[in-house]
């Protein structure tokens, strides 16, 4: 158009296709092959956090559940068990409530012309005094507060028993075996569960990778735990176990097949003495299932995944506690090795908790622990530092006081 006439009405794209649209359209127009290159990570068999990835479906026998109470009660959420343990207590008191009211009913409390009409209306010497079996007692919410306080042994004073009814003197006696026995229950259910062993778990801490790199000239799994807590854990130990898909000669395949394996500790045997971060290793021998692995099964692909269990008796509360956590194949790292967190200080060793994950790499040879042993030619072409030869950082103190001449 010329300069001054008006421009013709034109719809631009974003005004006629929507922008939802547009992007919907364009994630379809991405080739197949590029949509698909990114292969599904392996599902955990051990969450990082312990928790193990098993979901139970198609349970049959719901009852069993019922048998053990107690356990099932503890291990139902807290918002569940608050609920449970609230509307017990609410059921128990209506429940008896109701029984009350009952009584009082049939005795004719809660009539009152039929308290005036034993009474007597005359005062004479033959009229006789109308007793009841609960005093005050004139309808359901009276009867309601009497049995919250004959559950919870308030007795304010206003209502209490009297010889008249023997029935409720008997009800009596039931409420309260009742009570004490819910109060056991629901007040036991909430100790188990505010001292549950996982929640000592909490300060259990492995290391976010697992290492493999040589030490005594032999690969070595490696993995460092620490405590947090100064309260230590009595008669630690740790177990290791791989979980693989694998099938047997006859065809069998068992989709998560669980294999021990022997851990190794500076200390000696499964037993540890948690008291500074530990390093703890495994020697890749032949009996391992990780003879055969090399740096190229490290992948997020591989069918691979270790399991490390810690276990112990907690020391201020004598529970057994038990910390989980797992390493997929590539959170294993080829040729790292832990750097030292621990230092001494001032007359005592100190831990420094921020390098607790951090790693260095060292030489190690691209091959699996199998061709290792096979062929020893291949430690040759590695770069070792000699034995006993530990780098030591020159630390400058600096005087706390100086000591100057005297002027003469």
């Amino acid at each position: 158009p010329l300069p001054g006439e008006p421009r013709p009405a034109m719809l631009s794209r974003k005004g006629i296709i929507p922008e939802e649209y547009v992007l919907t359209r364009l994630a379809e127009d991405v080739p197949d092959h590029t949509r698909y290159r990114a292969r599904e990570r392996r599902a955990r068999f051990v969450g990082k956090n312990g928790t193990c990835n098993v979901a139970h479906k198609n349970i049959r026998e719901q009852g069993r559940f019922l048998q053990d109470v107690f356990t099932t009660l503890v291990d139902l959420k807290w918002p569940h068990t608050l609920i449970i343990f609230t509307m017990s207590f609410l059921c128990s008191w209506l429940l008896f409530a109701m029984i009350w009211w009952l009584i009082a009913f049939a005795h004719g409390d809660l009539d009152q012309n039929t308290r005036r009409h034993l009474q007597g209306d005359s005062g004479g010497v033959g009229a006789g005094e109308f007793v009841p079996c609960v005093t005050e007692m004139h309808s359901f919410i009276s009867a309601f507060l009497f049995s919250i306080e004959v559950q919870v042994t308030i007795g304010f004073g206003g209502r209490m028993m009297t010889e008249e009814c023997p029935a409720a003197i008997f009800v009596l006696i039931v409420q309260n075996i009742v009570g004490l026995v819910l109060n056991s229950i629901m007040l036991g259910c909430i100790f188990m569960k505010t001292a549950q062993a996982h929640r000592r778990a909490e300060t259990l801490i492995f290391s976010k990778h697992a290492v493999i790199a040589l030490r005594e000239g032999k690969l070595c799994f490696m993995l460092r735990v620490g405590d947090l807590r100064k309260s230590m854990i009595i008669s630690a130990t740790i177990h290791m176990q791989v979980v693989k898909k694998t099938s047997s000669l006859e065809g069998e395949v068992v989709p998560l097949n669980q294999i021990d394996i022997q851990m190794e500790n500076p200390v000696g045997g499964n037993n540890i003495f948690l008291v500074s971060p530990l390093i703890i290793y495994h020697v890749i021998d032949k009996n391992s299932p990780l003879y055969e692995v090399s740096p190229t099964n490290l992948h997020h692909h591989e069918d691979l995944e270790v399991i490390v269990i810690l276990e112990g008796v907690v020391e201020t509360t004598g529970i057994t506690t038990q910390a989980r956590t797992s390493y997929l194949a590539d959170e294993i790292l080829w040729g790292q090795r832990f750097v030292p967190i621990v230092t001494e200080e001032d007359g005592q060793y100190s831990v420094d908790y921020s390098k607790f994950g951090n790693t260095v790499k060292v030489p190690t040879p691209n091959c699996t622990a199998k061709q290792l042993e096979e062929d020893r030619s291949i430690m040759d072409t590695i770069s070792l530092s000699p034995r006993g030869a530990l780098r030591k950082r020159s630390v400058r103190l600096k005087p706390k006081f100086s000591i100057a001449d005297e002027p003469s």
